[in-house]
């Protein structure tokens, strides 16, 4: 690396306060020049996007999220006006919640419990982590986002004796949603128990029409707000999914839309080396050979962004891999995004980033202000905490860069609302730029419906084996003569792991004779 590559390579943009460096990934000097008229094509094919072409044709459905933080930019007015009054909705529900004027049965809400899984708890919990101040804080959030009934008990047991103070927010496009419905099902469960009525503290964040919404309205929810069949799931961020819950919590919702609308304008020219997006975009093309032949390691040395790498794995995973590119091509499309934070992972694993298998290219996040405090603490003379960790930054891309391992800088001035939403825009830009640029739709994701879909299947199974032991009362069964006793011999294996669960677990009712070999183990009702 050397002064006049850093000068050639490195983006800054004053308004934003954002800088990108990409001069410690050795493209060669035509590789920009030659990756244009591609790059043309996937700016024309993100113009035509946001004027509302359809993007998801398995769907047959716009993708819109840019419009979030630009009604005006929406493909007509009925759309803008929608954004826009949704966005007054969740302002003046917020104003009520804090002013006390919409409270629970003992007084003012304390805290907030977001239900949703996907990208209806990783946003809400990045904007969470990374904004949240405990003691001005307005609501204290916690979240169910997921169907782990023994995760949903350790959330409980934080509102233990809570539970009339708290509101509880319910995310679910469909409403039909497995993981979020069960959550639904066990807070409303605990609410009962508590001698509450769950309905005058729930709200929905649902589509038009949906069973969530349907649910809401029958037993008299206090809110509704939309979701929009043209938001996915992993940029709806800064739609009611995000705003809501921030909002609540006493985060400037309105500066996170314009730091996302200020990028959006930057990142929407056509002029490469003037727009971030594009870059970054281009960069992972080389470092993946635009194949995903490497991973993308994330490491913000920041601890408020610790969750951005997850949230990042569903954005940039969920919409880059895939099986067929547009063309109808089996392509296996994808870049592996993992990441924690720096410098703890220089405690974890940097050790095998510089010396074992060059597998990746790392993004280093650096965040220049330190902390909200005028002065800092000089943990030696003239050094302070900070000065360490900005040290661990540049010398651990440094060490990396001695061993041919690559990285890219994004710098940023501070983590605020403005900041964080500027972030939120720029991933999702260069997503979209790089799904056009190798070829592939980013807006839908078959992988995790099949997934669901087999989840059913299990679901399903585990019915019948419970009602086949019922049925023989007493009776014992291998995992193997109970698949062939309901006429599915070949479900077996699945059999038994359905079935040494259900032993687990006393309410099952099932009881386990163990055995040597465990698959001669049986199982019994009675």
């Amino acid at each position: 690396m050397n002064w006049s590559r850093f000068k050639s390579h490195h983006y800054h943009n004053a308004d934003l306060g954002v800088s990108l460096d990409i001069s410690r990934l050795p493209f060669p000097d035509d590789f920009l020049p030659s990756m244009e008229p591609a790059m043309q094509k996937a700016f024309a094919a993100m113009a035509a996007l946001e004027k509302g072409a359809v993007a998801n044709p398995d769907e047959k459905r716009m993708v819109g999220h840019y419009w979030l933080r630009a009604p005006q930019l929406a493909p007509n007015a009925e759309l803008a006006g929608e954004i826009t009054s949704t966005l007054a909705a969740v302002k003046a529900f917020t104003a009520k919640v804090h002013a006390g004027e919409i409270a629970g049965p003992k007084g003012k809400f304390k805290n907030l419990l977001v239900i949703g899984i996907g990208g209806s708890a990783l946003g809400p919990q990045l904007v969470n982590h990374a904004l949240g101040q405990p003691r001005k804080d307005k609501l204290a959030v916690a979240f169910f986002d997921n169907t782990d009934p023994d995760g949903i008990d350790y959330v409980l047991a934080t509102l233990r004796g809570q539970l009339a103070k708290t509101l509880v927010v319910v995310i679910s496009k469909s409403g039909g949603t497995a993981e979020t419905r069960n959550g639904m099902l066990e807070c409303i469960a605990a609410f009962k128990a508590a001698g509450l009525d769950h309905a005058k503290q729930f709200v929905a964040v649902t589509g038009a029409g949906s069973k969530l919404e349907q649910t809401a309205l029958s037993e008299g929810w206090l809110a509704r707000f939309a979701m929009w069949d043209w938001v996915g799931g992993r940029t709806s961020e800064l739609s009611a999914v995000g705003l809501l819950p921030a909002a609540l919590q006493g985060i400037d919702i309105q500066a996170m839309l314009d730091g996302a609308a200020a990028m959006d304008a930057v990142t929407r020219t056509p002029v490469t080396a003037q727009n971030p997006a594009a870059l970054m975009a281009l960069m992972w093309h080389f470092a993946t050979d635009g194949r995903g032949t490497k991973d993308m390691v994330v490491l913000p040395y920041k601890d408020r962004l610790l969750l951005f790498s997850r949230y990042l794995q569903q954005l940039v995973m969920e919409s880059i891999g895939k099986e067929f590119d547009l063309d109808g091509r089996v392509v296996n499309q994808g870049i592996a995004v993992y990441g924690n934070k720096g410098s703890t992972d220089q405690h974890a694993y940097v050790q095998q980033l510089r010396e074992g298998v060059n597998n990746f290219f790392v993004t280093f996040i650096e965040v220049l202000k330190d902390r909200d405090a005028k002065t800092s603490l000089e943990v030696e003379p003239g050094v302070t905490s900070g000065d360490f960790l900005h040290g661990f930054l540049l010398g651990t891309r440094d060490a990396l860069s001695e061993k041919d391992r690559h990285s890219i800088t994004l710098t940023l001035a501070d983590v605020s609302p403005r900041t964080l939403g500027m972030l939120i825009a720029l991933y999702e830009r260069v997503t979209g730029l790089y799904a056009s640029l190798v070829n592939i739709n980013a807006y839908h994701q078959p992988g995790v419906e099949a997934g669901k879909k087999a989840a059913g299947g299990v679901i399903a199974l585990k019915l019948k084996l419970v009602a086949a032991l019922q049925a023989a009362p007493g009776t014992a069964f291998t995992a193997e003569t109970l698949a062939a006793h309901i006429g599915a011999p070949e479900k077996a294996e699945i059999t038994f792991k359905i079935l040494d669960h259900l032993a687990a677990n006393k309410g099952s009712g099932v009881k386990k004779r163990a055995k040597t070999p465990i698959f001669e183990s049986t199982y019994r009702i009675g």
